[in-house]
């Protein structure tokens, strides 16, 4: 089954097709991916049977002639990313059907022959980009640090941004602070299981923030050991005596390869379940208090109607939202010619109280995006102004 999936549909020839799922296939490369095995592609005869569990984007090609609208009506009902593209921005109204017209769309360009910047825009909706790639490993140092390491480097080494206690907390840090605020970083929770593991209250409570974030866990059990019944639910890797070359790890390379695959696939599941969620509570906030949520394009921007017929774009994040952030919401924002000041969706539960501070402060003084907790999504929306 794959883990990561995308739809290339409408006026798109075949040569387009082609070079984009080659310009794809070289970018996740790099991640030890590869198309037709862990990423599928699908066009409107095989899209239903695309696994709705994994993330997905989907690209709709413009033209003279429109095509593929009922896979591309399905996708727009799902909540899902579905990117407009046309060859030119003076006919977008004309090229795409009706109801993605709303949607923050892509032109093609010229000097891009292979479509590298439009792949970097798919790979971003499903979360696979370098700066998107983040994990949290939680461990006891007495009982499994070897295999604690031993994951830090290899998960590094195929692209992922790893958090561990020993190599990411900088001394005078506030300990505690700066984990919190990492694992509400983090598209995963690896928890290393071991026979103490729920002993200490700090492993305990990671377990329990990472739920309350909806950040999905992968559960690696040691062997001889009976789970806690607490995460019967994580996704789960048995090992045996021979997988682990001490009690405390290193695990043999080929169990490690099974582990690091099934981050990956957790990871996806993770993302399309958080950004569901985000996306769904603030759909059903719009709905609510009466405006329109009109649908999702490029960069996962959704477009929304107010109340008082004013259109803005909603960029939701999943994790926990930087200056760099902010910024570049709003040159996507300004490339897109959006006319309203775009607004920054983030769930906040977890953040750091200077961390919240920090980006109040950002949005007050620098004002090129606004902030917008999906707790308040429905009040806040209700009365905006400029």
């Amino acid at each position: 089954m794959s883990i990561y999936e995308f739809a290339i549909l409408g006026n798109v020839s075949s040569e387009q097709r082609q070079r984009l799922t080659n310009t794809i296939g070289k970018m996740i490369s790099e991640f030890g991916l590869a198309i037709g095995a862990e990423v599928k592609i699908y066009d409107a005869e095989t899209l239903a049977g695309r696994n709705r569990a994994s993330a997905f984007a989907a690209v709709y090609f413009g033209g003279a002639v429109t095509t593929d609208l009922e896979a591309a009506s399905s996708v727009f009902t799902e909540s899902v990313p579905i990117i407009p593209v046309v060859e030119n921005l003076e006919q977008f109204s004309t090229s795409v059907p009706d109801f993605l017209r709303a949607t923050n769309g892509y032109c093609l360009k010229k000097e891009d022959p292979e479509m590298e910047e439009l792949a970097t825009i798919m790979l971003e909706c499903v979360g696979l980009l370098r700066r998107q790639r983040r994990v949290f490993v939680s461990y006891r140092r007495t009982e499994s640090r070897e295999a604690a390491l031993q994951m830090h480097d290899l998960l590094t080494s195929r692209g992922f941004d790893v958090f561990l206690d020993t190599h990411d907390i900088r001394p005078g840090d506030p300990f505690q602070d700066v984990l919190w605020h990492r694992l509400c970083d983090s598209d995963v929770l690896v928890m290393l299981d071991t026979p103490t593991y729920f002993e200490s209250r700090w492993t305990r409570e990671e377990i329990g923030r990472a739920r309350a974030k909806e950040i999905h866990v992968l559960r690696v059990v040691w062997p001889d050991h009976e789970p806690n019944k607490m995460t019967d639910l994580a996704e789960t890797i048995y090992l045996k005596k021979e997988d682990l070359e001490k009690d405390c790890g290193p695990v043999v390379s080929k169990k490690m390869d099974e582990i690091v695959l099934k981050v990956e696939s957790v990871r996806s599941r993770s993302i399309a379940a958080r950004y569901m969620s985000i996306t769904g509570r603030l759909r059903a906030d719009v709905e609510r208090i009466g405006a329109c949520f009109k649908g999702i394009g490029a960069h996962r921007a959704i477009a929304i109607t107010l109340i008082d017929d004013r259109t803005i774009w909603a960029y939701p994040v999943v994790g926990v939202p930087t200056a760099e952030t902010l910024n570049d919401i709003a040159n996507k924002a300004r490339v897109a010619n959006q006319r309203e000041i775009p607004v920054l969706v983030y769930d906040d539960i977890g953040i750091r109280e200077t961390w919240s501070a920090h980006l109040q402060w950002l949005e007050d003084n620098i004002q090129a995006v606004r902030g917008l907790k999906i707790t308040q999504a429905g009040w806040m929306l209700a009365a905006w102004e400029v």
